[in-house]
């Protein structure tokens, strides 16, 4: 029995082996993991559907493997029938194969059936490697949107695949090509004339955010809007209440409270809370707000989602932050805990800087970057006199497709308004 790799998640089209946990001859059980894979910012687990014995391995640690895709075959185990697959059970009494129908060669992932008007499908190399009619030019393009070629069926003449395919499978509708340039990448130059190098792999990880904020960036005309907000009493706030949270495990932090504003500015604001679909020119408004939190980890940069940010308060979002940023740390989220974000944040505060240019995660429409508070003197026009306030610099970069300047400015103002009365943010 064939065992092939399930779906991983929405829009996970490959993942990379990073654990092989069976080898030939172990018995195992339906349930079982089987593989570790490294998928777009997180590592799964695949478990087996059925038990019997390993017969063969057909992958190991650094393949890059797809959905469907054969990575194990399974033999009947000693003393039980090994399990039928699900086609066997439905028709069991199916005719064999004649010679002129008989089974593809196996390959990495096996050509879907073309509809009856759809273009000629790919072939099938003799190696069993799928030929994909694609000029490298194209396939370029492709590299450059992670879009997988293997999955398309091209209009072009004879099936190829063109560039308009290309753009429609990365959601860019058909642009024109000067809206996306697809030049290659510039030629990197010899190192080793000047001195030793070394190299290494990129991780998943990185390999995900390569994709992710090349797209980003060549498909969202962006804008920063910096502003400031006086956190004085925020940080009070924070201070009377962290002891509490501390009895209860969890640390009450900066970020929990920002996560609380921003539910309320992007109720006020619904258009921060959208997306943009420039195929059906349409603008999609979600009626719910989970927000995409950035956690520095080892492996790299993860936002695992908070979901239903608006209808939480500030303990409960503290604690469930926490949570999350232990797990990121851990490699331990799955995939659907980094989806569906409406919105992201991204606290360098910690860290340090004044101030910074956030990328905003396509398909959301912007993000909030928060930098270091610093104590400044401020006019205090009752007292007539500067007066020492910590103050919170932020930067919200926006798609300027769909949100204007003075949006922003003012999204920006009404947030800033929130994080300064903490007594309406905490009844809130």
């Amino acid at each position: 029995m064939e065992v092939k790799l399930p779906e991983l998640g929405d829009n996970v089209t490959q993942a990379t082996v990073v654990g092989v946990l069976v080898k030939e001859g172990d018995r195992v059980e339906p349930g079982q993991p089987l593989l570790e894979l490294e998928t777009d910012k997180a590592v799964v687990e695949v478990p087996a559907e059925a038990g019997g014995v390993v017969k063969r391995v057909l992958v190991k640690v650094g393949d890059e493997v797809r959905p469907g895709q054969v990575v194990l075959e399974l033999a009947e185990a000693e003393g039980g029938a090994e399990t039928p697959p699900p086609e066997a059970e439905e028709r069991p009494e199916a005719p064999a194969p004649k010679p002129e129908e008989a089974p593809l060669p196996k390959a990495e992932e096996a050509p879907r059936p073309a509809p009856k008007e759809a273009p000629p499908a790919p072939q099938e190399a003799p190696s069993g490697r799928r030929l994909i009619p694609a000029a490298p030019s194209i396939r370029r393009l492709a590299r450059e949107l992670g879009v997988d070629l293997t999955r398309l069926r091209g209009t072009g003449l004879a099936g190829r695949i063109t560039e308009e395919d290309v753009r429609r499978a990365a959601g860019l509708g058909e642009a024109a090509p000067a809206a996306l340039p697809a030049a290659p990448a510039p030629r990197l130059p010899d190192f080793t004339k000047w001195g030793p190098v070394r190299r290494e792999p990129m991780s998943g990880v990185r390999k995900a955010t390569v994709r992710s904020m090349s797209q980003a960036w060549a498909q969202v005309p962006m804008v920063t809007h910096f502003d400031e907000a006086d956190i004085t009493e925020l940080e009070a706030l924070r201070k009377q209440y962290a002891k509490k949270a501390e009895e209860k495990g969890f640390r009450l932090t900066l970020t929990a409270f920002l996560l609380k504003a921003l539910a309320l500015t992007l109720k006020a604001f619904p258009k921060f809370n959208a997306s943009l679909d420039v195929e059906a020119q349409e603008i999609v408004y979600k009626d719910y707000i989970h927000i995409g939190v950035a956690v520095d980890t080892p492996h790299g940069l993860l936002v695992p989602v908070i979901r239903d940010v608006d209808r939480k308060g500030v303990l409960r979002l503290a604690e469930e932050l926490q949570e999350v940023s232990a797990r990121a740390r851990e490699r331990k989220l799955s995939p659907e805990e980094m989806q569906g974000a409406t919105f992201s944040l991204s606290n360098l505060g910690g860290i340090g800087g004044t101030g910074f240019t956030p990328i905003v995660n396509w398909p959301e429409v912007a993000i909030l970057g928060v930098s270091r508070s610093q104590m400044k003197p401020l006019w205090d026009p009752e007292k007539e006199a500067f007066v020492p306030r910590l103050v919170m610099p932020f930067s919200l970069t926006y798609d300027h497709r769909l949100i204007d300047g003075a949006d922003a400015a003012r999204f920006c103002r009404h947030l800033a308004g929130i994080l300064e009365d903490p007594l309406g943010l905490a009844l809130a």
